[in-house]
């Protein structure tokens, strides 16, 4: 009997939510604000509340899942479970777009970084060495890319914080108070803007998602899992608005920055001089080495939960390396796309990412009635609750987000559906086969 492949349980509490932060990029806070604070005309902490309450609805969606499939593969898993397994491989393959393209907005965003600073530097050097450190790491055993993401999201925050403090000594000495109504409503304020304003703020809070692929390498995932992704949306969530408050207390109107578009190296210079500059952007640097790191390692898993049932090519995808217990060759493979950075550009990666996130937020608020509603028959009021109001909720959020993604995002993601759609039919030869029933018996048996 073949046995099947599995990943090793290490990963506790702490690791969890140090994954997720990472993932979030907190220093992205100031690269969108500028836009953000133009489309909401000055109230981008109001935005950033909205935004958390709610991705909460589908946080908690994705807290009850992993309770019942605690294992790597997320809203993969969870969809094959519910909806069955073509539902399933449809929105796996969705979602894989998230995973395969945010490394390489990682890339390309260090690459833009690391260019502003060493214009003699040929772009394309740095992308590559992004790419092959974060490869490297993410070859090593899962601690090892923990402790060191851990250590990029602990500077952030510390970044964050000087940034709060010397925001709040400006103010000070300008006579202003540190507290205000003005960046949270005012007669500015529409609640048209500021729906618009979380729609784009919302992709900053995928750690949650993230981390769910890790649930098999997990320690006690029902209850870890959960709790981590609590943590991780109100960490995340009040980080990003402490630091969006001090920035829009301090520039009440973008329009005096000269790239709003790029405002945190304007932020930075005016508020610390070249010196919190530089700090700035070595932060911004941690930022997507993090992401970078975390959105690998869960692409590989979620590659691994795919293969290993057969959807993919299990050989290779569904392979753990046996001393190093990791999918290599998945991580590999997400590397090399990660390389399209060296001819893509950041519009094509995010218009990937996002839709690739909203099909999988759909899907998991979608799993949870299904699952407890429906199969488990939980008809209590509380249940109802927990099971379908709140996730009901969670969908009504996320369709509203679905209105507001860019026509890029729709044709692309639309494209790669097609593209699924059609292996899909090719796999299961015409859906009259279960996918993953296709054995690849050439390259099963030359290993």
């Amino acid at each position: 009997m073949e046995q099947k492949a599995v990943l090793q349980r290490r990963l506790k509490l702490w690791h969890i939510v140090a994954m997720g932060v990472g993932y979030m990029a907190p220093m992205a806070v100031f690269d969108t604000f500028g836009i953000v604070s133009e489309v909401t005309a000055g109230h981008v902490p109001a935005a950033y509340l909205l935004t958390i309450a709610a991705v909460l609805f589908t946080a908690m969606s994705y807290g009850h899942m992993v309770k019942v499939y605690p294992s790597a593969g997320s809203a993969y898993t969870y969809t094959r479970q519910t909806l069955g397994p073509h539902a399933g491989f449809m929105v796996g393959w969705v979602s894989l777009l998230d995973y395969l393209f945010l490394p390489m907005m990682n890339a390309l965003l260090t690459g833009i970084y690391l260019s502003s600073a060493f214009p003699d530097v040929p772009q394309w050097v740095w992308i590559a060495g992004f790419v092959v450190l974060i490869t490297t790491l993410c070859l090593f055993n899962v601690n090892v890319s923990v402790s060191v993401n851990a250590l990029f999201v602990a500077f952030q925050f510390l970044v964050v914080a000087l940034f709060v403090v010397l925001a709040a000594y400006r103010l000070s000495a300008g006579g202003e108070a540190l507290v205000s109504a003005q960046p949270l409503l005012s007669a500015d304020a529409s609640w048209g803007a500021l729906l618009t304003g979380a729609s784009i703020l919302c992709f900053a809070f995928l750690g949650f998602d993230a981390v769910t692929t890790l649930s098999e390498e997990t320690v006690e995932p029902r209850t870890t899992i959960p709790r981590g992704i609590l943590w991780i949306t109100m960490l995340g969530g009040g980080l990003f608005f402490t630091a969006s408050y001090f920035a829009q207390r301090l520039f009440p109107d973008v329009s005096v920055l000269n790239n709003p578009e790029g405002a945190s190296a304007e932020i930075a210079l005016a508020l610390g001089g070249v010196l919190f500059q530089s700090v700035f952007l070595a932060a911004a640097l941690t930022s997507t080495l993090a992401s970078g790191l975390v959105s690998q390692l869960s692409g590989s898993r979620l590659l691994f939960a795919m293969g290993r049932d057969r959807t993919l090519p299990g050989p290779v995808f569904g392979y753990i390396h046996r001393s190093l217990g990791t999918p290599v060759f998945n991580i590999v493979l997400i590397g090399l796309i990660s390389l399209t950075a060296l001819v893509l550009d950041l519009l094509v990666a995010t218009s990937f990412v996002n839709f690739g996130a909203l099909t999988a937020f759909t899907f998991v608020n979608l799993s949870v009635i299904i699952h407890y509603i429906f199969r488990e028959k939980q008809r209590s009021w509380l249940a109802l609750l927990r099971y379908l109001l709140l996730p009901l909720a969670g969908i009504g959020f996320v369709l509203f987000f679905w209105t507001h993604l860019e026509r890029n995002s729709l044709m692309l993601g639309g494209a790669w559906t097609l593209l699924g759609l059609l292996y899909l039919l090719w796999m299961t030869r015409g859906f009259r086969r279960e996918p993953g029933t296709i054995r690849y018996e050439a390259a099963e048996g030359s290993g």
